[in-house]
């Protein structure tokens, strides 16, 4: 019989025997130690999960000393603003005191699943920051009332989530643009793995539709797995019939990747505001306008709100917008050429995108 009806806390042994172990080898999987089979370790923290098995705090850190640590799982360190993030964290969390463990997910679900039990299973640390992978995370309900969790960059219900206004910080950008006269202007990256992206789409849809401008599914460079090569595209964009006199960046990695593209084909006059800043963007010529989404005042927003939830009550999880700004350097301040076309409608909807 493998059930369990339990009126005590459910122990090592009762995990053990639920995933047909030995006791040593669950002491192994909690302590995230490496000499253990995955198929072996799944089973062990399915067992976790299933029984609502929280390891024994205090002796636990009077043996290793973590539970003065906090876990932070993002997509990749790759990615300039995660690494800023990260950064921005690890600086408030040392100064309160607390170190940091950092793992990546790699956009992938089954590995944010085993990260994050890995660090409030296995290390116990004493709270958790992640930007979120999937859309539900119902493995770590049996955590949460000893270990607090704050959402970055993406939204999930029933977490506390700190994020931006991709879509209000997309259009202010995007009307940037018409403004200066563009008709013409690019969306560059969709990555489909991405809400924020979406959001992002939903605001240069806003302005071009407020604007009385067509959407052309041409001049929104699209990717499912974060594959696009952003000199072939850049190139596309810019020889297309009625070419791309304007770029918006949906991320900083795409930034970086578009800048590197326009000065290689010496076209670095040609106008582009990205979404998110990256290393030396203001001492380019011209430098890269952008939409200042601020990873150290997100990353301290989400150690803040990690400390009350430690120190406070638990009240119902609720979404922190932090503010951005659009930081005006000279690629965003440059006009349409005289030449370019005024606009002719297409015949395509918008509810492609929506």
């Amino acid at each position: 019989m493998t059930g369990h009806s339990l009126n005590r806390r459910p122990g090592i042994k009762d995990v053990a025997a639920s995933a047909g172990v030995s006791i040593k080898t669950v002491s192994r999987v909690v302590n995230a130690e490496e000499a253990v089979h995955p198929e072996t370790r799944a089973r062990v923290i399915q067992a976790i999960q299933t029984l609502g098995y929280v390891p024994n705090t205090a002796a636990r850190s009077l043996k290793s000393g973590t539970n003065g640590s906090i876990g932070i799982v993002i997509d990749s360190l790759a990615d300039p603003f995660f690494a800023a993030l990260v950064s921005a964290i690890e600086t408030r969390a040392l100064a309160e005191g607390l170190s940091v463990l950092v793992a990546s997910s790699n956009l992938d679900s089954d590995r944010e699943r085993e990260q994050l039990l890995s660090l409030v299973a296995g290390h116990q640390v004493a709270g958790v920051i992640f930007a979120p992978v999937a859309d539900e995370h119902p493995y770590l309900d049996p955590f949460r009332t000893t270990t607090p969790v704050v959402a970055v960059d993406r939204s999930r219900a029933g977490f506390d989530c700190v994020v931006v206004d991709d879509r209000g910080a997309t259009a202010l950008a995007v009307q940037q643009l018409v403004e200066l006269g563009h008709e013409r202007i690019a969306f560059f990256d969709r990555d489909e793995r991405f809400s924020t992206i979406h959001r992002r789409l939903d605001g240069y849809l806003d302005v071009l539709r407020d604007a009385g401008l067509p959407y052309d599914p041409e001049l929104v460079s699209s990717t499912v797995d974060g594959s696009l090569d952003y000199l072939s595209e850049a190139q596309r964009l810019l020889g297309l019939e009625r070419p791309a006199t304007a770029f918006f960046a949906s991320n900083a990695k795409a930034a970086i990747g578009l800048t590197t593209a326009l000065h290689r084909i010496h076209r670095q006059n040609t106008a582009m505001i990205a979404f998110g800043d990256f290393a030396f963007a203001d001492v380019l010529r011209p430098g890269v306008s952008c939409i200042d989404q601020d990873p150290f005042l997100i990353g301290n927003a989400a150690i803040e709100r990690l400390l009350a939830l430690r120190e406070g009550p638990k009240n119902d999880p609720r979404e922190w917008i932090v503010p951005t700004a659009l930081l005006l350097r000279g690629s965003g301040e440059i006009p349409a050429p005289p030449d370019a076309t005024s606009h002719a409608h297409i015949s395509t909807t918008e509810g492609q995108l929506a």
